[in-house]
C-alpha cells in the first residue's frame, strides 16, 4: 500500500483544536487505519493520527512562547504527527528535528510538514538507550510518559540529556507515569485529549527538566 497517498486521501488536513495555527492530516471515523493494519502485519498503534493532550500543551506552549525556540536546533521526541516540530518552525526554530519508531509516523511527519510549508527533518530512529544527540540545544517532548515501561527508559536519557547541556522541555496530561517528583511545572493549558468525551478538556501542563 502507497502509505503517503492512504494518508493524503484518507486523512483529512484539519486545523489542530487548540493549535490553530498548525494544520495536520488527521483521522476521522471513516479513515479506514484497519486496512493498514490488515496490510502490515507490525502495524503499531496509530498515535501519529491522532491528537494527543500533551503534545497540544506543549505545541501551544511553544508558539505562545516563540523565545523559548527562536533560533534554535530543536529535537522533537516521539514526534508522532511531528506536531510540536512543526509548532517550533513556525515560532522560528533554526532546525526542527523529529523522531519517532514507527515508520508510519515519519510518513505522516513529512506529509504534515508540507501541508505547514515548514521543514521539518523526520527520522526513524530509538534514541532513548544512548547518549544525548548532538548539534540539538533543546529537546521537546510531548505525551511520552503514557506507559510505565516506556516511562522507564525515557526519563533516563532525558537526564542524561540535561547533564549534557541540552534543555529539556516536556508536555503531558498528568498520566500516571509521569516522574513529576522531577519536574517543575512551566505552564498549564487546557486540552482535548484523544479519548476523552466530546468536548471535554483536562488540564495538562509543561514542564521543565533538571538534574
Amino acid at each position: 500500500m502507497d502509505l503517503e497517498a492512504f494518508i493524503r486521501t484518507n486523512l483529512p488536513i484539519e486545523p489542530v483544536p487548540g493549535v490553530p495555527e498548525v494544520r495536520l492530516h488527521r483521522a476521522g471515523p471513516r479513515s479506514g487505519l484497519m486496512r493498514l493494519a490488515d496490510a502490515d502485519p507490525d502495524f503499531g498503534a496509530p498515535y501519529w493520527a491522532r491528537c494527543w493532550g500533551g503534545g497540544l500543551a506543549l505545541a501551544r506552549h511553544v508558539l505562545d512562547h516563540p523565545e523559548n525556540v527562536a533560533g534554535r536546533r530543536v529535537l522533537d521526541l516521539g514526534a508522532g504527527s511531528g506536531l510540536v516540530a512543526i509548532a517550533a518552525m513556525k515560532a522560528g526554530a533554526a532546525r526542527a528535528l523529529a523522531i519517532d519508531v514507527d515508520p508510519y509516523a515519519i510518513a505522516a511527519m513529512r506529509l504534515n510538514a508540507e501541508a505547514n510549508a515548514v521543514a521539518v527533518e523526520a527520522r526513524r530512529a530509538d534514541l532513548i538507550q544512548g547518549a544525548p544527540p548532538a548539534g540539538v540545544d533543546l529537546m521537546l517532548v510531548g505525551d511520552l510518559f503514557y506507559d510505565v515501561e516506556l516511562a522507564r527508559g525515557v526519563l533516563p536519557f532525558l537526564e542524561r540529556c540535561v547533564a549534557a547541556g541540552l534543555e529539556v522541555l516536556i508536555g503531558d496530561p498528568w498520566r500516571a507515569s509521569l516522574p513529576t517528583e522531577r519536574l517543575t511545572v512551566v505552564a498549564r493549558y487546557p486540552v482535548m485529549d484523544f479519548g476523552d468525551s466530546d468536548g471535554a478538556r483536562r488540564d495538562a501542563a509543561v514542564f521543565s527538566l533538571s538534574v
